[in-house]
């Protein structure tokens, strides 16, 4: 049975009241991984990459990888990254993470008509589960309590119990509210990620952050609630829009620039090739964001340090985004501008050579995305500091920053930073816009 929501306007009348406590880091330094060679062993028809330089084990196979995410307390799960799956394996791995019989898929409006049926056949398949599915709004903008409160409508409505698993099938705003809705229905159940866009598979699937936003912040209600597994299935790239890629490939950048050099001299040769979707270049990618990402969440679940790294750019994103409107930039896009605004604080500082700020610029513009805001942007100073003030990393009222320090491949997440080098910096990028009606 498919359900489908439409959102609707007024107040939602459901307070939920999270408390995140971070432990105040003033500077906390990152240096590049080893590039050692990894050690590989065969197993069968298998390869297990062992203790690799990125600090997790993946195995690799002729049409998929696994890399595992390691935690405490019996809680890893494997992320499969694959570019053409058996339907026979696909189902096998889908149905070997459910763990009681009754399966809800969440998905929306415009990935239904695409992958619904096909993922819907895939937990039917053998008769064990009892499958229903729910198709909620596309769009950032439908990110909200609103929506949260259908998939809890519908979770009760059908009867889901504890033993219940949901399935996030769609983009990072699906991956984030189903997971929040799996951390607090009936006090947790388990969910499933199946990703189908870039920024949802290098990153927002992966780690167990969730939640919804608030009209004064983005993300800002959630909870840390980690998937049974992460399934990709890179051909369901071949419908996501160019625009859509392009951003997905912001979080791609990121990895290179913040850990592992090596991967950013592999983008800049080949991303051409990836914004042509080439499988094998794509899958490459997405693995290797994945192994930065396991080994981040690994040592590091609940962001009190090493993970807050994996935000470069995105505290400049994030007001760009809320101070634009929701569903004005992509995320992407709005980490992209964040990046450079970023990589040109950290040059301006001199903490990193003119010639890194130069590379990061290439290397987005390469990738079709924004490095400036547009002439008729709502953003000024005022904007930016005012939204940067209510972000998840400000800790005791002091604004936090990840911004590059070093040679490529190191960062800071840290408070102690030129505040006028910030200052400029936002000035510079605001210098042309228009500003915010009056």
């Amino acid at each position: 049975m498919v359900t489908m929501i439409h959102s609707a306007p007024g107040a939602l009348a459901l307070f939920l009241c999270l408390v995140l406590n971070l432990v105040s880091v003033s500077a906390f330094v990152i240096s590049s991984w080893p590039s050692d060679s990894s050690r590989r062993t065969a197993l069968g028809a298998t390869t297990v990459d062992i203790g690799d330089e990125l600090g997790c084990t993946t195995y690799s196979r002729d049409n998929y990888d696994e890399v595992k995410v390691d935690l405490d307390g019996g809680r890893d799960y494997p992320i499969y990254i694959g570019t053409k799956y058996s339907e026979e394996e696909a189902i096998k791995l889908l149905q070997s993470h459910v763990q009681g019989n009754k399966v809800l898929i969440v998905t929306n409006d415009l990935i239904a008509p695409m992958y619904l049926e096909k993922f819907e056949k895939r937990f039917s398949a053998g008769g064990k589960l009892s499958v229903e599915t729910l198709v909620v709004p596309d769009g950032e903008e439908n990110k909200s309590m609103d929506i949260l409160q259908s998939i809890l409508d519908k979770c009760l409505t059908i009867g889901l119990d504890r033993k219940a698993t949901l399935i996030a099938l769609g983009g990072g705003v699906i991956g984030d509210m189903v997971g929040f809705a799996a951390a607090i229905y009936q006090r947790g159940v388990n969910f499933i990620q199946v990703p189908t866009t870039v920024m949802a598979m290098v990153d927002s699937s992966v780690g167990g952050k969730t939640g919804v936003n608030h009209p004064l912040g983005k993300n800002m209600i959630g909870a840390f609630h980690q998937p049974q597994c992460v399934f990709i299935d890179t051909g369901t790239l071949d419908t996501l829009p160019d625009r859509e890629l392009q951003s997905g490939v912001s979080e791609i950048i990121k990895y290179g620039l913040i850990r592992d050099a090596e991967f950013f001299g592999w983008q800049e040769e080949n991303i051409p090739q990836m914004l042509k979707r080439d499988p094998e270049i794509l899958r490459f990618a997405i693995t290797r964001s994945c192994q930065n990402k396991a080994a981040v969440v690994k040592a590091d679940e609940k962001e009190a340090g090493l993970r807050a790294t994996l935000n470069l750019g995105h505290t400049f994103g994030h007001a760009i985004e809320s101070g634009s409107g929701y569903g004005t930039w992509l995320h992407g896009e709005a980490v992209a501008i964040g990046t450079a605004m970023a990589a040109t604080m950290s040059g301006r500082m001199g903490w990193i050579e003119p010639e890194l700020v130069d590379r990061i610029y290439k290397i987005l513009e390469l990738s079709n995305l924004p490095v400036e805001l547009p002439p008729d942007s709502p953003m000024n100073r005022e904007t930016f500091l005012k939204l940067m003030s209510v972000d998840k990393k400000v800790a005791n009222g002091q604004l936090r920053l990840i911004l590059l320090k070093g040679e490529l491949g190191n960062c800071v997440f840290t408070g102690e930073f030129d505040e006028q080098a910030m200052i400029d910096t936002i000035d510079e990028f605001v210098a042309e816009c228009a500003g915010p009606s009056p």
